[in-house]
């Protein structure tokens, strides 16, 4: 009879947790579109498992890559895989030789020179910083213009006026793994879309309410912007100038796995690098709040796993997708969230790869 209490006490303790964890979270029921199917220009390939790897040491997670004019890499990386407590600025040269460019304690995600020869970064310990050529580091901005602060500052642009523009995917708490799953799930808009302007020294929220905003670039004539929205599965166009200045529209939808970072190429059209593709059973779930609270509550490794698969978008200026390039097994690139073209080079991080991904395009056609 003990027994059998002793597994009713288990029981009653587990139901007791499950119900505890699932009021961590308050989800909006969303329907996704069916997923499209990988045909014609998302035909699947391996092209993907043909990177030459840049070694990253001890550290991990390339989320953004950016080169000076030495061709010297650099890129925001963090502390281990699924570790986000601290994190640097790394400065790789051409024959990989690795140095800490900044210790920013935490993971930087943006990167980008200004014109001045500053990079200016990303911090999810500062926010959004500019680094002189001699290191000295400025906080040009830790909060938006309604008080709320950058706590996942995410992708980042600057135009030929130097106006900065950036994510943030979250002001309500810094990131972690169980708060990025919260953020899939929750599908509430918890972050923006801002400017920043370097002669006022102003921020201004251009999008009040993403949904865990992500990459951005700037048109390569500045008339607009695109914006990832990972978990809606889209790219967002922000109307930079025109008679559709301040206006938002959807520049691409039910996109077949994750967007996460996004950059230009020469010729304007766009790179846009996926962490992952669709889930099936997330997807069937997101329209379930009842459901989604109960696998939030589950223990991290009963949760749904992110598969291991690689993929970048080749994309024209009308949002027209001209190739994509993929590692289906992700046995050489698992994640490819972060993308970079260099000198005929396809550059591409990862959040939790401890090296980056370097693919030939002129070898292989582009």
């Amino acid at each position: 009879m003990s027994n059998i209490k002793s597994v009713y006490f288990v029981i009653g303790v587990v139901i007791s947790m499950l119900l505890t964890q699932s009021c961590g979270i308050k989800p909006l029921a969303w329907k996704p579109e069916p997923k499209p199917l990988f045909e014609g220009t998302t035909q699947l390939n391996n092209e993907l498992s043909k990177v030459e790897k840049i070694d990253l040491g001890t550290w991990v997670g390339a989320e953004d890559i950016i080169f000076d004019s030495l061709g010297n890499l650099y890129c925001g990386v963090h502390k281990a895989e699924n570790d986000f407590s601290d994190g640097k600025i790394l400065k790789i040269n051409p024959e990989g030789k690795i140095e800490i460019f900044y210790n920013a304690g935490s993971w930087v995600a943006g990167l980008h020179f200004d014109e001045q020869n500053n990079l200016i970064a990303l911090s999810h310990k500062q926010g959004l910083i500019s680094i002189s050529p001699q290191k000295v580091v400025t906080v040009l901005a830790n909060k938006d213009d309604q008080g709320r602060s950058f706590l996942i500052p995410n992708g980042l642009d600057i135009d030929s006026k130097q106006n900065i523009y950036f994510t943030n995917t979250s002001f309500e708490s810094p990131y972690n793994i169980k708060y990025g799953r919260k953020l899939i799930l929750e599908m509430r808009p918890n972050g923006g879309l801002y400017q920043y302007n370097p002669s006022t020294k102003a921020i201004k929220t251009l999008i009040d309410g993403t949904f865990f905003g992500n990459g951005v670039v700037v048109s390569k004539d500045e008339t607009y912007l695109l914006m990832v929205e990972t978990t809606k599965y889209r790219l967002l166009k922000y109307w930079l100038k025109g008679e559709k200045a301040g206006k938002t529209e959807i520049f691409m939808d039910n996109l077949h796995g994750f967007p996460n970072g996004i950059s230009i190429s020469e010729d304007g059209t766009f790179w846009l690098g996926f962490t992952t593709k669709r889930n099936d059973a997330l997807d069937k779930i997101h329209p379930k709040i009842g459901m989604k609270k109960f696998v939030y509550a589950l223990p991290t490794w009963l949760q749904p796993k992110q598969d291991k698969f690689g993929m970048v978008m080749h994309i024209a200026e009308n949002g027209t997708i001209l190739n994509t390039y993929f590692d289906p097994t992700g046995t050489a690139m698992p994640e490819a969230g972060s993308v970079k073209e260099r000198n005929g080079f396809l550059y591409m991080g990862g959040d939790n790869l401890p090296y980056i991904g370097k693919y030939e395009l002129n070898l292989h056609g582009k």
